[in-house]
């Protein structure tokens, strides 16, 4: 090259690597404090009361995990009686299950005792109705919201004679918080928190009426 002419090959040189430079910076990104803080997950929910006391409204979320007894169980055996005694499926409850808890406890929520009457035993209708009553005594409401059902199982079932009981573990996602008649926190909180219940529902195969009814609910 002549001394005197242009050095266009470096000058080439130094586009191309700025050009790469830019396009490293555009890919991989650079920090300058408006990024969003890492996710940081909730801490495990603390003991809750019964679950009369939940809140929820129901909501979609991932497909729900459905788990049946050890086939060798006592419970896995009575399942099997169930279907032998009646038009029985276990994977059709557990689904009717999660409808029935996203119901209920979204009723429960919002006071509508009509839409917990048909889905309660009445000693459960009763309790479920005080603890409205006193609710609306204190002039408390719920602020509630049911982010999902992550797993619904089957750790017990019964047959005597017709009756049938199953008792179940249901693991869900929920916002629960309690406001006083003034909206200030009563309890609860608005982060979502994961939540397990054992519930437990019974029927009468040989009714025509197919409801299975809410009679026992806890927290594990």
């Amino acid at each position: 090259m002549d001394s005197g002419s242009f050095p266009v090959d470096l000058i080439l040189f130094a586009m191309i690597a700025a050009f790469l430079v830019l396009r490293l910076r555009g890919i991989l990104g650079k920090r300058t404090g408006f990024e969003r803080p890492a996710v940081v997950p909730p801490p495990a929910a603390a003991a809750q009361a019964p679950i009369i006391e939940a809140r929820a409204e129901p909501m979609s979320g991932p497909r729900t995990a459905h788990i049946l007894p050890d086939p060798t169980s006592a419970a896995a055996q009575a399942l099997l009686a169930m279907r032998r005694a009646g038009n029985f499926d276990p994977e059709q409850f557990l689904n009717g299950a999660a409808q029935a808890f996203a119901m209920i406890v979204g009723a429960f929520a919002a006071g509508d005792r009509a839409t917990l009457q048909p889905l309660l035993s009445a000693e459960m209708f009763a309790a479920f109705g005080e603890a409205i009553d006193a609710r609306l005594a204190r002039g408390e409401t719920q602020k509630s919201e049911l982010r999902g059902i992550s797993e619904i199982r089957i750790v017990g079932a019964s047959l005597k004679d017709s009756l049938a009981s199953i008792e179940l573990r249901i693991v869900s996602d929920q916002i629960s918080l309690t406001l006083d008649h003034a909206g200030q926190p009563v309890s609860g909180t608005d982060a979502m928190t994961e939540l397990t219940d054992i519930w437990s529902f019974e029927r009468d195969l040989t009714a025509a009426d197919p409801t299975w009814r809410l009679t026992g609910a806890r927290n594990a």
